[in-house]
């Protein structure tokens, strides 16, 4: 039997009286793109702060690729690849220092030569060189991701990774997480506000709505379920819609 890339059961993260991620049950199989959907305050950085083991969970459980997220929290560290929304890295150090300085911290073989095959990977061996210091947003968000991706991880959770870029830079990022995903079959968790850039990537989709998972289903299912709506924008405005009337009842759960 295939060991899926996350699975979660019950999962639950409570701050005092506020139900951040709510009994969240999801199952995503290796080799998907998922986007995970919602608006501010939804659950979404919650739940992927439980399942890159940065928070505990007040109940239920996860596990990432086999390994669960409290008792085999370094098995998910070493499978997991993470690139939050603004990305941290040394401008005073060049795009070889940070890489290296990275890497040796997560005990990666031949630094040298894994960061010249990412390098190449996103056409930029001149970029080694250069100090971050000077970068765009676009090009340092390219970089954010090669450094998550040092110690070849099996996932990789991306936190809006677009966000803030023009459309050659969202673009780029794009053409970065496809190929990821056909060419080396790193499975995608991307958290991200755009739904036009989800309707774009990925094969698969979640909806968060007040920390309950609403929907979970692959991208052609659930268009085919909204056969009247014509774009994932209007899809999920109209979930949003549904919640609100039906004081957050769910539509569909786990369904791929």
């Amino acid at each position: 039997m295939t060991v899926a890339a996350v699975e979660t059961f019950e999962l639950t993260r409570r701050y005092g009286d506020n139900l951040a991620v709510d009994h969240l049950t999801l199952t995503i199989p290796r080799g998907e793109i998922f986007g995970f959907l919602g608006h501010n305050g939804a659950g979404k950085t919650t739940t992927v702060n439980l399942l890159t083991t940065l928070l505990l969970p007040t109940s239920g459980s996860a596990a990432i690729f086999g390994n669960d997220i409290v008792r085999q929290n370094r098995g998910v560290r070493q499978a997991i690849g993470y690139v939050p929304e603004n990305v941290r890295l040394y401008n005073d150090l060049t795009v070889d220092e940070n890489l290296r300085f990275l890497g040796e911290l997560s005990g990666v073989r031949n630094v040298n030569g894994r960061i010249t095959d990412l390098l190449a990977l996103i056409d930029h061996p001149e970029w080694r060189d250069r100090r971050i210091g000077t970068f765009s947003k676009g090009m340092r968000q390219r970089i954010g991701i090669l450094q998550a991706l040092l110690h070849q991880p099996a996932i990789l959770f991306l936190d809006e990774p677009a966000s803030g870029l023009d459309p050659e830079g969202q673009r780029d990022i794009g053409s970065l997480i496809v190929r990821l995903n056909h060419e080396f079959g790193i499975t995608i968790f991307m958290n991200t506000h755009q739904l036009s850039e989800a309707s774009k990537l990925c094969t698969s989709i979640g909806i968060m709505n007040h920390g309950r998972l609403v929907i979970a289903d692959t991208l052609v299912n659930v268009m085919q379920r909204f056969p009247d709506a014509p774009s994932l924008e209007e899809i999920y405005m109209d979930v949003e819609r549904q919640e609100a009337h039906n004081g957050r009842t769910p539509i569909l759960e786990g369904a791929f």
